[in-house]
């Protein structure tokens, strides 16, 4: 019996001088990631949780360094860096990608969530894998869901009330056919425009009016040269974590789980944070003067 048990445990001892190594498997890596959002939005937050999570897994060696505002270009350009390679990261609502993937156009039906909650239980769910697996062909690694979350008129014009309140006022609207359609469906003069655009289009009167969840229209100042804004929770929009494929493929095992088990823990302060702040943002901007009210069901 002694003579099997110190078979056990040189054995033991040797799976795990073997196995040790392949756990620590990190290399010092800078991840940059781009963001058209400012820094002061709950997308910070959600990378510093993302950070610190890396931090506890990797020993310091895997750093994030994101950049804000569009520094590194449109969202729509930044993934097709990360296609290219040349790119590692983007937080990116889902929108502008449907060029890249038409499946994506799904969120951007109006009114197909009616709550926070009800979007969370379908993208963390089998539907977001399905998604997740269309993603990869097309070069793209989606490491979690984040939240931008409902969307909301705000106008230099007049209060929309009802839908015949957007005739011929000139929105905004992201680059995609499902949002054009709609808001010309609904009588608007819909604009594509890149989100880094808008600030300045809205400031110059060339376009009357944007629509974006309230946290965005907060960090963004575009309250700052608005009028009106108006609860239309029209459509609700998650935020992707894309990673390069070409890149993600060559770290290590240990590395991508690292930074899809972190990817999952900062998005889940910044859904938090983001549904906290968008209260703090609307009262924000009442406050600021714009003229409020809500469209009932």
């Amino acid at each position: 019996m002694k003579t099997q048990a110190l078979k056990a445990a040189l054995l033991l001892g040797t799976i795990m001088a073997v196995a040790s190594p392949a756990a620590a498997e990190f290399q010092d890596r800078t991840i940059r990631i781009s963001n058209g959002v400012a820094e002061n939005h709950p997308v910070h937050n959600g990378i510093d949780a993302m950070q610190q999570c890396l931090d506890k897994k990797t020993g310091g060696k895997m750093k994030l360094q994101a950049y804000w505002s569009g520094a590194l270009g449109g969202d729509l350009q930044a993934t097709q860096a990360l296609r290219s390679g040349v790119l590692d990261a983007v937080v990116t609502s889902s929108s502008p990608l449907v060029g890249i993937e038409p499946a994506l156009g799904v969120f951007d039906l109006p009114f197909l969530f009616q709550s926070n909650e009800e979007a969370y239980t379908v993208m963390d769910g089998d539907f977001g894998k399905f998604l997740d697996d269309k993603l990869a062909e097309k070069g793209l690694v989606n490491l979690a869901y984040w939240e931008n979350g409902f969307r909301n008129v705000s106008n230099s014009k007049r209060p929309i009330t009802k839908w015949e309140d957007l005739k011929g006022i000139k929105i905004r609207v992201m680059q995609n056919n499902i949002f054009l359609d709609t808001f010309d469906n609904l009588g608007a003069n819909a604009t594509p425009m890149a989100f880094g655009e808008v600030f300045s289009a809205l400031e110059t009167g060339a376009i009357d009016a944007q629509e974006n969840p309230y946290v965005t229209i907060d960090t963004s100042k575009f309250y700052e040269v608005q009028k009106y804004i108006s609860e239309t929770k029209h459509a609700y929009t998650p935020f992707l974590f894309l990673f390069s494929k070409p890149i993600f493929d060559t770290f290590a095992p240990d590395e991508q789980q690292a930074l899809r088990d972190c990817a999952v823990e900062g998005g889940s302060v910044e859904r938090n944070v983001i549904q906290d702040l968008n209260q703090k943002s609307l009262k924000k901007m009442e406050d600021a003067g714009l003229e409020f009210n809500k469209v009932s069901p």
